[in-house]
């Protein structure tokens, strides 16, 4: 541990603990209560598996089979346990509660067809002063093999493992801290996101409060949007199509997305800041005579960019999925690696078909209609009626980055707004949107704002930490409620994230973002991309590359600067900075 990087508040918590600790290594109050816990605990249909008091700075082996070794950066109890949630099905969890707790419950999710703990969210969790509890879904590793013939497995993964954490991990809580918790909240990404708003839906009594990042809703078809990409280029026999395009040349087709729609936002900076403002016509890449044949495209090859970049339809013209965002980061050996994806042939094989021989080339639309109507375990969790978490003060925040190739995060918005007839979800819902952020976390953009373990932590306040503003909003009321995010670039850039719809507003005039959320954020418009002319030079906001501001337009852009100090507020105490 850099001690550069820790505040000097916790550094000196730090130092007398650590003297507490290495002067005299002997049982003392927490320890002590950690261990009776092997004896003392009776929680229906779980069995501990192993209790132990962890030190400070210490490794730990794991459970399952996703990582062998997990740091802890803060002293605490760790319970070990699982729950046979059916006579077929189990799921296997982990409690870390740390010696230093303010009264708080975190819930967390799990990623792709996600069998494993996130041990990472634990330590963060802890050293955040949570009591953290984190589960492994319901099965072990990354695939769906699990999900054959098991279908309450499937409920596990769907719908039931988060539940498990929120009434086994505050029993478990409540005994060894003598008290139950004060309040309780909840923190994932993607299928992590899903599963907060699976637990908003099912269980609204679980969580206080839920951040649910880039949640993969409306999941079966998503499944399918993700096939369709695929066949777009050819898949599953791709090495015989004239629309596939190589790996080489979608370096060239995100080149030309930038140059086609960075300069909507009013900076060049290599970010589109509303990929829905950009209007891309991948005929630009089409080859002639003079074009560079490791830069061009086929006919073939531009007609499935055309799809791609397309909204997928169904019957009666029936939106299925949004398109593939513009400027979305091309992910090799993923979607357009020419073949369907590993996790996308699991849910179809082993969830929905209980066909481990399905030929792919034989997928269709047929098979979306069919997720549709099975929807293993209720597993889309694209419901609008967040009505019952509503109405007893549930707070939910979910964010999604621009780079993220499936941002479903504004249909969702407007599902629930408009199943519960509310124009403005303000009072209980928000949504931030993250341009140059790919799947959860780090990108070019300013996208470390603590949602995502103890790497993104980069400003331990609640201005920065959408984990933390989430506890000033639950716990300090309308007063408190965060309108806007500052996020931090890997150089240490900053921008602020405003929530939907509004978005942020460059100000040409001062050559420098607002410090006030009215001139800082605007309503959500799609301005027309711009005739490319006469540019001017600004100081760039991300300082690994030139930006050059446009002329004449309302910009969009990153900020260098965080906001007055005076509007930074946090109701959990500083503690380091990661």
């Amino acid at each position: 541990m850099d001690s550069s990087t820790l505040g000097l508040g916790f550094l000196s918590k730090l130092l007398t603990s650590s003297l507490l600790l290495f002067s005299s290594w002997s049982p003392g109050e927490h320890h002590t209560a950690c261990l009776a816990l092997k004896s003392s605990l009776n929680v229906e249909n779980t069995t501990i598996i192993d209790v132990s008091y962890v030190r400070a700075g210490s490794k730990v082996a794991t459970l399952g089979t996703c990582a062998k070794r997990a740091d802890v950066s803060v002293p605490l109890c760790r319970v070990q346990f699982f729950t046979n949630t059916t006579t077929t099905s189990v799921v296997h969890g982990e409690a870390w509660l740390p010696d230093e707790w303010y009264g708080r419950f975190l819930g967390l999710g799990n990623g792709g067809l996600g069998g494993c703990i996130d041990y990472g969210g634990l330590d963060y969790g802890s050293s955040l002063h949570f009591a953290t509890v984190g589960s492994n879904n319901g099965h072990d590793g990354m695939g769906g093999a699990a999900f054959l013939g098991h279908p309450e497995v499937i409920n596990d993964f769907a719908f039931r493992a988060i539940h498990v954490e929120a009434v086994v991990g505050k029993q478990i809580v409540e005994a060894y801290y003598g008290r139950p918790h004060s309040k309780s909240y909840y923190m994932g990404c993607s299928t992590g996101g899903r599963q907060g708003t699976q637990a908003a839906l099912k269980f609204p009594a679980d969580f206080d409060g839920i951040v649910a990042g880039a949640p993969a809703t409306d999941f079966n078809r998503l499944v399918h949007w993700t096939n369709m990409l695929t066949q777009y280029i050819g898949a599953p026999a791709s090495h015989s199509s004239p629309a596939l395009i190589p790996q080489e040349l979608w370096n060239a087709v995100e080149a030309e997305v930038i140059r086609q729609c960075d300069g909507i936002d009013g900076v060049l900076d290599g970010i589109i800041t509303e990929p829905d403002a950009c209007d891309f016509r991948p005929e630009a890449l089409l080859c002639h005579p003079e074009a560079a044949l490791d830069t061009c495209l086929t006919r073939a090859q531009v007609e499935a960019l055309r799809k791609i970049y397309s909204p997928l339809y169904g019957p009666g013209n029936q939106l299925l999925y949004p398109r593939f965002d513009p400027g979305a980061i091309y992910i090799p050996g993923d979607v357009f690696s020419g073949d369907i994806p590993e996790r996308s042939k699991d849910w179809l094989q082993y969830a929905v078909l209980n066909d481990t021989g399905f030929d792919f080339r034989e997928y269709g639309l047929e098979h979306a209609v069919l997720m549709d109507e099975i929807n293993p375990g209720g597993v889309a969790a694209f419901d609008g009626d967040l009505s019952a978490f509503r109405d007893r003060g549930g707070k939910f925040i979910t964010y999604h980055g621009r780079k993220d190739p499936a941002s479903n995060s504004k249909r969702m918005y407007d599902l629930v707004s408009r199943t519960l007839r509310m124009p403005s979800l303000d009072t209980f819902y928000r949504l931030f949107l993250v341009p140059g952020m790919v799947h959860c976390t780090f990108t070019p953009g300013a996208s470390r704002f603590g949602q995502y373990q103890r790497g993104s932590n980069a400003v331990n306040a609640s201005s920065h930490n959408i984990l933390l503003a989430l506890v000033d909003w639950v716990e300090g009321g309308e007063a408190a409620a965060p309108d806007t995010i500052v996020g931090t670039a890997e150089d240490g850039a900053t921008r602020v994230h405003c929530r939907y719809p509004q978005r942020s507003v460059w100000d040409a005039a001062e050559g420098r973002f607002g410090f006030t959320f009215e001139d800082l954020c605007g309503r959500f418009a799609h301005p027309k991309p711009p005739h490319f002319g006469t540019v001017r030079q600004t100081s760039s906001p991300f300082k690994t590359r030139q930006a050059e501001t446009l002329g004449g337009l309302e910009p969009s852009v990153d900020d260098s600067r965080a906001p007055d100090s005076s509007r930074s507020k946090t109701s959990v105490p500083q503690i380091h900075n990661s």
